[in-house]
C-alpha cells in the first residue's frame, strides 16, 4: 500500500486531495513539524529536504507536492488534461507557476506576517505584494474559463487549491473581494467530498498545537 507522509500544510493537502479523488488506497503517516518529526533520520532518509509531502509506493519515492501530483496523474491517467502539446505545455507551466511562485511567496508572506520574531516592514511588503500579484494572475486566467487547463478539473486545479484555500491566512479574508474567479474555483473544489476528506485527514491524528520555542526551533532552524 502507498505510504503518504503528510501534515495539514497546503502542499500535503494537494496530494491528499488527489488520493481521495482517485480512490487510491494509502497509509497516512503524520509528520508533526512542530514536534520536529521531519528531522528524524528515518524521514530524512526518504526525503533529504526534510519536508512533507512524500509518497512511497513500493520502490518508488517521490517528494515535492507538484512532482507527486504529476507522478500520480501520469501513472494513474486520472485528472490529466486531454493529451496534446498545448495542454501539456499549459499544465507544466501552471504547475511550475504554483510550485515556484504561488507557494513560496505565500509561505514567506505568512512567515513575515505571522511567524517572524521581528517585524520587518520591507520583507512583509515584498512578499505580500508578490503573493497578491501571483493570485491576481490566477484570477485573471480563470476569468473566462472554469478550470486552469483545458475544460476539465485536473491536477493543476488541485495544485492551485492547496494554497488558495488558505487566502484568509495568507492575505486576509478581504483579499477574496479582488479575486472572484479564483474564489469560484476554490469554492467548487471545497464542495467536493474528496476535498472534505482531505482536509479532515488531520483530525484522525494528534498534533502539537503550540507555536512555542521548541516548535520554532524545529520549523525555523535558522533561528
Amino acid at each position: 500500500m502507498m505510504k503518504f507522509y503528510f501534515s495539514a500544510a497546503p502542499n500535503p493537502m494537494k496530494v491528499a486531495l488527489f488520493l481521495e479523488e482517485a480512490g487510491i488506497a494509502y497509509e497516512p503517516i503524520p509528520v508533526d513539524t512542530r514536534a520536529g518529526a521531519q528531522h528524524a533520520p528515518e524521514f530524512v532518509a526518504i526525503n533529504p529536504n526534510a519536508k512533507v509531502p512524500v509518497i512511497v509506493d513500493g520502490d518508488v519515492t517521490v517528494f515535492d507536492s507538484n512532482a507527486i501530483l504529476l507522478h500520480l496523474g501520469e501513472t494513474t491517467g486520472k485528472f490529466m488534461p486531454p493529451a496534446s502539446a498545448k495542454n501539456r505545455g499549459d499544465l507544466l507551466s501552471w504547475m511550475m507557476f504554483v510550485g515556484t511562485g504561488v507557494g513560496p511567496y505565500s509561505g514567506q508572506a505568512v512567515h513575515f506576517q505571522h511567524m517572524a520574531p521581528e517585524k520587518i516592514a520591507y520583507a512583509t511588503k515584498r512578499y505580500v505584494f508578490e503573493a497578491e500579484r501571483h493570485y491576481g494572475i490566477l484570477n485573471d486566467h480563470l476569468a473566462d474559463r472554469q478550470y486552469m487547463v483545458g475544460d476539465a478539473y485536473t491536477i493543476a486545479d488541485m495544485s492551485v487549491w492547496g494554497w488558495a484555500r488558505m487566502m484568509p491566512f495568507v492575505l486576509g479574508a478581504e483579499a477574496w473581494e479582488k479575486l472572484p474567479d479564483l474564489k469560484r474555483l476554490v469554492d467548487e473544489i471545497e464542495a467536493r467530498p474528496a476535498a472534505k476528506a482531505a482536509v479532515g485527514l488531520k483530525d484522525k491524528f494528534t498534533w502539537k498545537t503550540e507555536m512555542d520555542d521548541e516548535a520554532r526551533k524545529h520549523m525555523f532552524k535558522h533561528l
